[in-house]
């Protein structure tokens, strides 16, 4: 057994603006095959509770802008630290007033606002749960299926809407289940209560008790996973997880004395893990203030996001894969836009999927021509069960890694078939999923590691410190009918890679055929994009090898995934297996023995 820190050489440390200490990772080889990896840095002053840590920061800066959104003239607007404490404490003890704690709490079915701010943090400071879902479950739905479930598995006592009438059809689903639940909303319509007077509730000692009981073990949140293999599952989100997040990232901090960022433009969901924990509870930390921003990565809404940007100049940019796409283009026919807004940025950051190497060669050419210096860009892995357990917190131009673990986790590289599949262990990770027990039983291997279904390996087995990274995902890898394996994230990556900047997207099939094909999105608006995307993918599959890495056949989709059939995620990430299903039909298609015209044929 082999125990050892590994640091790179001084001269191979990158001169870097980041705000993080060097790179770095503790190295344990097993007899039994198995590699352990931990952060030589410990977590750095972790907070009781999230609501601790809010309250912490109004003493320091009460007057400081906390959250702003755009009000109907289109300026900015929003509560300071100390106004959101009064807002939120109201809210807090109404929760109480009306049976709201020791039950499932409260669930909010619309998207990000200040007013959810105010509802997720007077139900910190209460010690309620809060269940923040994906719009998609209330809003456009065929059929409210998912809604019911989470309902039946969290059974809050209250549910949230920013507007009454605009989730009519999800509230009167829900009033035909439990003609007892109480509804607030922000604007008091369809017979729901005003949030405004709910938080003109006088805080009593209740409130204070409450707050005094919370702990590491109390249950601040439900977050529900994708469903990408099934129903949702709830998973508990105790204020010690999510408090070990915000230790772990202040563990990593060259400067423990530094907050950063000041400001943050975001539009990510907090009914997922990066932007309703690990954002919106680092902002807390940092005394910062959080802007929600509007726009969305799709077509005629990211020119909001970038409209954000520009007037904001904030001094990163943290958005999904699919956001870079679009701002990279954006930028480069756009040399003044660029200009006004890259040299303020001290680095980005992207997580979920896959950033391809030839989009973030885009971005680094882009901020060459215009700075003069390259843009570090970063990335979190992570899960809803796990928080976020390694990071790329160091400059460099490869992208495709998940990094190294945080201060607080133990990383089991373990043996499955021919990859290693990434287990953890920690203060972040949760205890199990709600009432399911089956599923916590398969979810931890016999040493009390959770089990994440991916594949990792070494940047450089020589020099750990270089690295993990990501090596697909082993429940979506298949085979072919000649027996061959395929690995689908790391392919998924390779082509999309290739075949920049014509594919925004591509979900691969072959499983039991005889050979990979794909179904694909295009980018921009090129006439001839797929006669080059056809010459890309054939020069991809010269040097691709054998079997498992050459792609036959692709057909392009004209209609867009599908957020309502969950084909896609609120944050831009394709479910392969949902797309798969739904469009059956153009699996067929691509393999059949005659195919259709609209089926392109490659070398």
């Amino acid at each position: 057994m082999l125990s050892k820190e590994v640091r790179p050489p001084e001269d191979a440390i990158t001169a870097m603006s980041l705000p993080w200490s060097e790179r770095a990772v503790t190295v344990e080889h097993r007899e039994d095959g198995c590699t352990l990896l931990r952060s030589p840095y410990v977590m750095r002053d972790t907070p009781r509770s999230i609501a601790h840590l809010f309250l912490d920061r109004v003493a320091e800066r009460p007057d400081h802008p906390f959250i702003q959104q755009r009000g109907k003239d289109g300026t900015w607007r929003g509560p300071t630290y100390a106004e959101m404490e009064t807002r939120a404490r109201g809210i807090g003890q109404w929760l109480l007033d009306h049976g709201a704690g020791g039950t499932g709490g409260v669930m909010i079915l619309s998207g990000n606002s200040v007013d959810h701010a105010a509802v997720m943090l007077g139900c910190y400071l209460a010690g309620v749960p809060s269940t923040a879902l994906s719009q998609a479950y209330s809003l456009g739905a065929s059929d409210f299926t998912k809604l019911r479930h989470c309902l039946a598995t969290v059974a809050p006592r209250v549910i949230f809407v920013q507007s009454g009438d605009a989730f009519a059809p999800a509230l009167a689903e829900i009033r035909a289940l439990r003609p007892d639940m109480l509804i607030l909303s922000g604007d008091g319509t369809n017979n729901s209560i005003s949030l405004d007077q709910a938080a003109a509730t006088p805080p009593t000692a209740a409130l204070d008790e409450a707050l005094g009981a919370l702990d590491h073990s109390t249950v601040a949140k439900y977050l529900f996973t994708s469903g990408s293999t099934g129903m949702p599952k709830a998973v508990p989100q105790t204020h010690g997880m999510m408090a070990a997040m915000v230790a772990a990232r202040h563990g990593l901090m060259a400067d423990p004395d530094e907050r950063f960022p000041a400001i943050s433009v975001d539009w990510m969901p907090w009914s997922h893990l990066s932007a309703g924990n690990i954002g919106f509870n680092h902002n807390i930390w940092a005394g910062g203030t959080l802007y929600l921003d509007d726009g969305r990565p799709m077509p005629g809404q990211f020119a909001t996001t970038l409209r954000n940007l520009l007037e904001l100049k904030p001094p990163l940019f943290s958005s999904a894969p699919i956001a870079f796409e679009m701002l990279v283009s954006a930028l480069e026919n756009d040399r003044q836009a660029a200009a006004d807004l890259l040299p303020g940025l001290r680095y980005m950051s992207y997580g979920g999927a896959a950033l391809s190497q030839n989009l973030a060669d885009r971005v680094q050419q882009l901020a060459l021509d215009v700075t003069g210096r390259t843009i570090p860009i970063i990335t979190t892995y992570g899960a809803t069960e796990v928080q976020g357990i390694t990071t790329v917190h160091w400059d460099t131009t490869k992208v495709g890694m998940i990094g190294l673990p945080v201060p607080g986790v133990t990383l089991k590289l373990t043996p499955v078939g021919d990859k290693l599949e990434v287990r953890v262990k920690g203060q972040s990770v949760m205890a199990g999923y709600l009432n399911e027990p089956e599923k916590n039983a398969e979810a931890f291997d016999e040493e009390g590691y959770y089990c994440l279904g991916d594949a990792a390996r070494f940047v450089d087995p020589e020099d750990p410190s270089q690295g993990v990274a990501f090596d697909g995902r082993i429940s979506e890898d298949f085979k072919l009918t000649s027996g061959t394996w395929v690995s689908v994230g790391t392919l998924r990556a390779a082509i999309v890679t290739a075949a920049s900047p014509h594919l925004r997207d591509l979900v691969i099939t072959g499983q039991d055929r005889p050979f990979i094909g794909g179904l694909a999105w295009l980018a921009g608006n090129d006439p001839d994009a797929v006669v080059k995307l056809r010459e890309a993918l054939t020069a991809f599959n010269r040097q691709a090898g054998g079997s498992s890495r050459r792609i036959a056949r692709l057909l392009i989709l004209a209609e867009p995934p599908s957020i309502s059939d969950g084909e896609i995620t609120e944050k831009g990430y394709i479910n392969q297996r949902a797309v798969l299903a739904r469009r059956a039909a153009e699996v067929e298609r691509l393999y059949a023995a005659e195919p259709d015209a609209d089926v392109i044929l490659l070398d």
